[in-house]
């Protein structure tokens, strides 16, 4: 229930930014997000009181605030926390507009029912070294190809190229192919090294995914394992709930 009540107000904050929507549904969404807000509220208060149950946050105080500060328990207070604030703090409609799109934190909180989601968790986590050295190839290599095409073309178009940090946006458009066209070389030489960088961006956006998909496989076998382990070689039956019996 908890999974679709976080569905149904992530799509009411989306479609109450549609005018025509929000002028026809508008008490709808806003009892859409009452009932949400109550449900999350609840939801939270009530982890908070019983976190002491948890081994890792077992003394009464220290653990709850312990608790508090987790990333999970920061998710649900970020949930529930842009409808409370203009209500104890006076804001103008920018940060009002700002804070209802701040509600769409909620989706994170399906990753505490969704086992996929958990499982991405692990696999970004198994790989963050490799992610992270990939990460840093990437800048170095939007610095680079960026200080480069500054070079080459900033005498030809110094309105576009006038320096690094705005030759940059160029190195974003180009190695992600996306090629928005309001910045691009129109020297021979910056044409090709443009080319050249856009070559390099579609391998090197790839090695990412690469990685992601091999963590995907090596996790999926690492659960299929644990769950023959678990399965009697006779009947098929779960051992470990025998074992649980027993104990």
């Amino acid at each position: 229930m908890l999974l679709i009540l976080i569905l149904i107000s992530s799509a009411a904050v989306v479609l109450e930014t549609v005018d025509q929507y929000n002028e026809a549904y508008g008490s709808i969404f806003h009892a859409i997000e009452l009932v949400s807000v109550t449900v999350f509220s609840i939801e939270y208060i009530l982890r908070l009181w019983i976190a002491p149950l948890n081994p890792n946050y077992s003394k009464p105080l220290t653990g709850r605030i312990k608790y508090a500060l987790s990333l999970m328990a920061l998710v649900d207070l970020l949930a529930i926390l842009p409808t409370f604030l203009p209500v104890f703090l006076p804001t103008d409609l920018r940060v009002l507009r700002f804070l209802r799109i701040f509600r769409l934190f909620r989706l994170l909180k399906m990753s505490r029912y969704v086992e996929s989601l958990n499982t991405l968790h692990d696999v970004v986590r198994a790989k963050k070294e490799e992610l992270a050295i990939i990460t840093v190839v990437i800048l170095m290599l939007l610095l680079f190809s960026s200080s480069l095409i500054y070079l080459v073309e900033y005498e030809a178009q110094p309105d576009k190229f006038s320096n690094i940090p705005a030759a940059m946006w160029w190195g974003i458009a180009t190695l992600t192919t996306v090629g928005y066209g309001d910045i691009f070389p129109i020297t021979p030489i910056g044409k090709i090294l443009s080319g050249f960088i856009a070559f390099l961006g579609i391998g090197m956006f790839a090695l990412p995914t690469g990685i992601l998909a091999s963590g995907f496989a090596e996790e999926i076998r690492k659960n299929r394992n644990k769950t023959k382990d678990c399965l009697c070689p006779h009947c098929g039956g779960d051992i470990s709930l025998v074992l649980e019996d027993k104990q």
